[in-house]
């Protein structure tokens, strides 16, 4: 019987929820659906994840939760901008229509792209938070080995 190693292709069942007030928030399950296919150490999952990942057997489940600083980082006041309306319109996709709550992306001026949610805005100005949108949230992560490469 196979168990993970640091670069194996795994094969498995997941359930990831975020905790959000001591309340559980399901973000994906593929319990009930077909499994997913990952290559360890490639960066498809989080370099904490797979740590818990790694020793795991064919036919093995396990259940972990990650600290927000270890999931999707700390929520980072920072990263939370005003802009104004000219500024927003001039980097983004001409004739876009905004509304709170919404994903933004934005060209730099390299030719790079941001996202940020807008949050809040009135006439003037806009709040944008280019925090991943799951900073600050602890994680809950359930999986059941199916196959190891």
């Amino acid at each position: 019987m196979s168990s993970i190693a640091p670069t194996s292709h795994v094969t498995l069942h997941y359930r990831m929820a975020v905790l959000v007030d001591d309340t559980e928030r399901e973000l994906v399950n593929t319990f009930s659906a077909a499994p997913a296919t990952l290559q360890m150490g490639v960066g498809q999952w989080a370099p904490t994840v797979e740590e818990h990942l790694v020793g795991l057997a064919e036919g093995q489940s396990a259940q972990f939760e990650l600290a927000a600083d270890q999931a999707y980082g700390e929520h980072n006041p920072d990263l939370v901008r005003t802009i104004s309306w000219v500024q927003l319109e001039a980097q983004c996709e001409p004739g876009l229509v905004f509304e709170v709550g919404e994903t933004v992306e934005f060209r730099g001026v390299g030719g790079e792209t941001y996202r940020g949610a807008l949050v809040q805005c009135d006439e003037d100005t806009a709040v944008v938070d280019f925090n991943h949108p799951l900073a600050g949230m602890p994680m809950r992560i359930r999986v059941q080995v199916i196959g190891v490469l």
